[in-house]
């Protein structure tokens, strides 16, 4: 139960106010989504880039939380700035506001994750949406080394996030495989290291894999390099 919860994505739609730290009075927003690592926010301000946040959210008068944040990325959609948030910091107190606030004006998301916890694989990965962050579609070049057998490869990335990757390779990678890589991004700068692990792996035809990779840590500042090219 505390698993699921933790990672369950609760659709709720709900037009919130938010504080950030230092500012005097709320500004109204509104959340598409929230779990307790984080959350899509929809604002009319603008938030500083590339930096952690502390924030108050009031979902309610009995709901009111406050936490730590790092804004992920940022959708401009008419007069209105789309944010995804990472939850940094977040205490126990907190998170329970959450669930209750979740269990008492959204009680079908409740029963409706129950129902998913079954979940049918598509491609490797499931129709519940379990990650951190929206997936993006990206195409860059990376090499990577297994460092248990000092193996060598190449591949292209076709989607990403701060918390993982997919990729395709002609180099066949099982799952637990580890991986040390190097992203190639177009912006004049060294390639981006990081590290992670084979979760999944799909042959698509002959020397050809689709593999997806989890990275040992939520990359925030090379996310950020991204957006920026």
């Amino acid at each position: 139960m505390k698993d699921r919860r933790h990672n369950t994505r609760w659709q709720i739609n709900r037009e919130v106010k938010v504080k950030l730290e230092g500012a005097q009075t709320f500004t109204h927003g509104h959340i598409k989504d929230i779990n307790f690592k984080g959350l899509q926010i929809s604002l009319k301000i603008k938030l500083p880039k590339e930096t952690f946040l502390k924030l108050s959210i009031a979902f309610a008068d009995e709901f009111i939380l406050s936490l730590e944040a790092w804004v992920v990325w940022r959708k401009s959609i008419d007069r209105f700035n789309l944010y995804g948030l990472y939850i940094t910091k977040i205490n126990e107190e907190d998170k329970e506001k959450i669930y209750k606030f979740v269990y008492k004006y959204f009680p079908q998301e409740i029963s409706k994750k129950r129902m998913q916890e079954s979940e049918i694989e598509i491609g490797g990965e499931t129709m519940q949406d379990r990650r951190i962050f929206a997936r993006f579609p990206v195409n860059y070049p990376l090499r990577f080394i297994d460092p248990h057998t000092n193996s060598e490869g190449e591949a292209q990335t076709d989607n990403l996030s701060a918390k993982g990757l997919g990729v395709v390779t002609n180099k066949e990678l099982k799952p637990q495989t580890p991986l040390e890589m190097w992203l190639k991004i177009p912006d004049k700068g060294e390639p981006l290291y990081t590290r992670g692990e084979v979760v999944w792996s799909k042959r698509l035809e002959f020397n050809k894999y689709r593999v997806g990779v989890k990275l040992e840590k939520a990359d925030l500042m090379g996310m950020s390099r991204i957006f920026r090219t």
